[in-house]
């Protein structure tokens, strides 16, 4: 017998503001990985295409509703209770300002400074990406 481990298909907002910070987001105490900080997202639920997930997780999470842009890598990820596929998306508040719904804290950082915080394992490769493509520009 053996175990089936069913991946999870998740997807996450790069959001940034107008001085090109990004918006992070801490995972509440008592939650799987509680009170790391990560891209905020969530669960692609049957039948949805990416990007309407993503439009409904951040108006529920964050009170906002955004534009979705540009996809970076998906990325593969798991632990001893999840196996998930993070697929992230730049985003663009086109209505609201973030409000900390079903987070900890909420922080706008420029890109080095969010290396410093204790960053989701998944959130990691994103955040490289994110890295190399503000150099290149």
């Amino acid at each position: 017998m053996f175990d089936v481990f069913v991946v999870i298909e998740v997807v996450c907002g790069i959001i940034q503001n107008e001085r090109g910070e990004i918006l992070m987001c801490r995972r509440p105490a008592g939650k799987h990985l509680g009170g790391l900080w990560e891209f905020p997202g969530g669960k692609v639920e049957e039948g949805e295409h990416f990007p309407e997930t993503l439009i409904r997780e951040l108006k529920e999470e964050l009170d906002v509703t955004v534009e979705v842009g540009g996809a970076l890598q998906p990325v593969e990820w798991k632990d001893e209770s999840v196996n998930l596929r993070l697929r992230p998306f730049f985003c663009k508040i086109s209505r609201g300002t973030p409000v900390a719904l079903e987070h900890q804290a909420l922080k706008w950082c420029g890109v080095s400074e969010v290396f410093s915080l204790e960053l989701a394992p998944a959130d990691v490769p994103i955040l490289q990406e994110i890295r190399y493509l503000d150099a290149r520009m």
